[in-house]
């Protein structure tokens, strides 16, 4: 079952433009999140439809955050992509006529919603920053190993 990793993508996008000195071009950015720069681009019209970044045309123009990472939260990113549902679950028959399926289906429903709504409430608890705090705790406590362990 193939998963849908926009979420990733676009959070790893972010932490990456909240360190550039600059605006940065799909054409730059694009190969080092393994994608074109068609996709790429796809995947930051909703972020900046959202506000949560801006483009910027012509020479020394590109994607740039428009808000600060503390400003931004796992959920707001969520919402932007259009992300459908965060699982890969669904109905086998949309419309059953068995009176069997749609109560499976109501079932497996009211539990996909309740689920989603925890996941949600959770990211909007969590910021960009803290995200990127978490990757410098990770990178010092690294650091720190490579230098004992020499």
């Amino acid at each position: 079952m193939r998963r849908d990793s926009r979420l990733s993508v676009a959070l790893h996008v972010l932490l990456h433009l909240s360190e550039a000195p600059g605006p940065v071009t799909s054409e730059f950015m694009a190969p080092r999140m393994k994608t074109n720069p068609v996709v790429f681009r796809r995947t930051l019209a909703g972020l900046r439809d959202a506000g949560i970044v801006r483009s910027e045309k012509g020479h020394g123009g590109g994607w740039s955050l428009a808000r600060t990472l503390d400003a931004i939260t796992l959920a707001d990113v969520y919402a932007a992509l259009g992300v459908t549902s965060p699982f890969n679950i669904g109905h086998r028959n949309a419309k059953p006529t068995c009176l069997l399926e749609q109560a499976a289906n109501r079932a497996i429903g009211g539990a996909l919603a309740e689920v989603e709504a925890l996941f949600v409430a959770r990211m909007r608890g969590i910021t960009l920053a803290e995200v990127l705090a978490d990757a410098g705790r990770k990178a010092r406590r690294h650091h720190r190993k490579a230098v004992t362990h020499a």
